[in-house]
């Protein structure tokens, strides 16, 4: 992974390249940023960029052994830790990163904006709960005690450290402020509120953005088959998350508008048997699938708040979906708004977590209903 593999965020680019000019590079890192951001994928790329040996002013050279090395995650200066489970193989407190460096280093590169759902299902650990064990503290130190085999620094990439269990999180506190010569941590979090402050306190926080909606078209624009309409309505779906785009372009992005403009007639015309059918192909899809037409309405009423209020500037609407931005604020005025937008966020909060989709998307299209038909 190189910098200009990443479409745009050229500001945090720059911000890297010019730390180490300066040579005022942090000891730790912490590239905090949303779920489809590229803060896995920009620590990556500086992880390049900083052992690359012939490095220009803006990239790495991306042909040197070490370029070469860091581009198949295989150099031996960059370390990884990330969250895992237990397998019939390692107990819970035994399965450590270096288990499953193989799989790891598959995921990263089929899927470098993924998530930990996408981790968990890569492996096969979809109904189980990853967490970094605390025996990766002992990992992390010992690992560093080393010198550097071949590079200028010596990397330890922590993938959501808030997944990290508070025994190993108080066993880095130490290397962590005081880490061996030349040595790095950068440490990827989506969500950085969940870490200790003790950790926190001990890194350079680096705050990557969302995508813009032009760096998530500039991304799809290379995949085959897209025409500009489709990479339009993508990218505002999307709402500036590369990983929600990807599926999105995978698979097929009318379908999920049309379905959740489906689901809000047969809860407006109180069509209980049209809804219990829904609701049984609504859990013989995919979780992703499921989440897609969640995230879809939160956007619709979001827009249709905005349409209200008038706040063009706001605006983001493809105009395929003005019309009916339009007519759905005729039903769901704010107050109802404000009473549905809840609802499809807790929806989504259960079906992270493996919630009998029927018996929820059926009491969440029941609760619409009742609130779409009230006065």
């Amino acid at each position: 992974m190189r910098f200009q593999d990443i479409p745009g965020q050229e500001e945090i680019k720059q911000k890297l390249r010019d730390a180490l000019k300066r040579d005022h590079v942090a000891h730790a890192q912490l590239f905090a940023g949303p779920d489809g951001s590229p803060n896995l994928a920009m620590a990556l790329a500086f992880a390049t960029y900083l052992n690359c040996a012939n490095r220009t002013e803006t990239d790495a050279c991306g042909e040197c052994p070490s370029c070469v090395k860091n581009a198949k995650l295989v150099h031996p200066d960059l370390h990884f830790i990330f969250p895992t489970s237990a397998t019939p193989k390692f107990k819970r407190e035994d399965a450590t990163s270096d288990k499953f460096l193989t799989e790891w280093r598959s995921f990263v590169l089929s899927m470098p904006y993924g998530n930990v759902t996408d981790w968990s299902f890569h492996f096969g650990w979809e109904n189980k709960q990853v967490i970094i064990p605390r025996k990766e503290s002992r990992n992390i130190i010992n690992s560093l005690a080393l010198k550097s085999f071949e590079g200028s620094y010596k990397i330890m990439l922590v993938w959501l450290p808030e997944l990290m269990n508070v025994n190993a999180a108080n066993g880095i506190l130490k290397i962590l402020e005081e880490p061996p010569e030349k040595t790095i941590f950068l440490m990827v979090s989506n969500d950085a509120n969940r870490l200790l402050t003790t950790i926190i306190s001990r890194t350079q926080i680096l705050r990557i953005p969302a995508f813009t909606d032009e760096e998530i078209k500039e991304s799809l624009e290379a995949k085959e088959g897209l025409s500009l309409e489709k990479i339009g309505q993508i990218a505002y779906l999307a709402e500036g998350n590369l990983r929600v785009a990807t599926h999105l372009a995978d698979g097929d992005v009318n379908e999920v508008q049309e379905l959740f403009k489906n689901w809000m007639r047969l809860c407006f015309t109180w069509d209980f048997k049209g809804m219990t059918k829904m609701a049984d192909d609504f859990q013989k899809s995919g979780k992703e699938q499921q989440k897609s037409l969640f995230n879809a309405g939160t956007k619709v009423l979001r827009d249709t708040l905005i349409n209200q209020f008038e706040a063009k500037d706001l605006m983001r609407v493809p105009d395929s979906e003005a019309g009916f931005i339009q007519n759905f604020g005729k039903v769901f005025n704010p107050e109802k708004i404000a009473m549905v937008t809840p609802k499809l966020e807790e929806a989504h909060y259960h079906i992270e977590r493996n919630a009998n989709a029927k018996i929820l998307f059926l009491d969440l299209s029941l609760s619409i209903a009742q609130i779409a038909r009230s006065n």
